[in-house]
């Protein structure tokens, strides 16, 4: 399994010139995953050598502004780079609870229609991943609101026993968010390549004794 990473921003709070916001991208099989969306994340994709059209998965690890505001504006943009595909699987889309609410609205005030599906995971967060006073209860975000056609996705809890959540398991890899304290809940991503069993010649083997 062969695994690239790409610096798309490093900047902290707002984008410079010369130095973006907060994205990076793993390329793995042929498809890239996209870890935040600062602001000008877009921008920075055609700088660079890749291929937003390769974006299937999107991690995001708090909600501040630095780390997804750029997120509206790349579906857009892969939207208008799409042809309309029913088959087409959707882009999974990870992050905090309130994610989906902040996408459903933006692309709903903005008249935007995606030309592919997605589907938003949301990770609730425990009380103690920010200091009390800053800590928010986003599970009531849309409830009496959000029509059928909104977003579909996953609610994810943390799991006790290994203090993480499960993202994405598949033959290779096991990808797991945890838990890290900021002054919004945050997450940490981990890939984990799964052990891989190795080839022996069992003749040539035979032959040595």
């Amino acid at each position: 399994m062969s695994l690239d990473i790409t610096f798309l921003g490093t900047g902290s709070a707002y984008p410079s010139p010369a130095r973006g916001a907060s994205a990076l991208v793993l390329r793995r099989e042929g498809q890239c995953w996209l870890f935040d969306c600062g602001e000008g994340t877009q921008t920075q994709l055609m700088r660079s050598h890749l291929r937003a059209a390769r974006i299937t998965k999107i991690f995001i690890t708090h909600l501040h502004g630095d780390h997804f505001f750029g997120l509206p504006g790349l579906l857009c943009t892969l939207s208008l780079q799409s042809n309309p595909d029913p088959g087409k699987p959707p882009v999974d889309i990870y992050g905090p609870l309130g994610l989906r609410s902040f996408l459903w609205r933006s692309l709903e005030l903005s008249h935007s229609q995606l030309l592919f599906p997605y589907t938003v995971h949301e990770l609730v967060p425990t009380r103690d991943q920010c200091p009390a006073g800053e800590f928010k209860d986003f599970s009531g975000l849309d409830r009496d609101e959000a029509p059928p056609q909104g977003p579909p996705g996953r609610l994810l809890h943390l799991d006790p026993g290994e203090d993480s959540y499960l993202l994405v398991e598949d033959e290779q890899l096991v990808v797991r968010a945890f838990r890290l304290f900021h002054r919004v809940p945050s997450f940490g991503f981990v890939l984990e390549e799964k052990p891989r069993p190795g080839r022996l010649n069992v003749q040539k083997l035979k032959d040595l004794g």
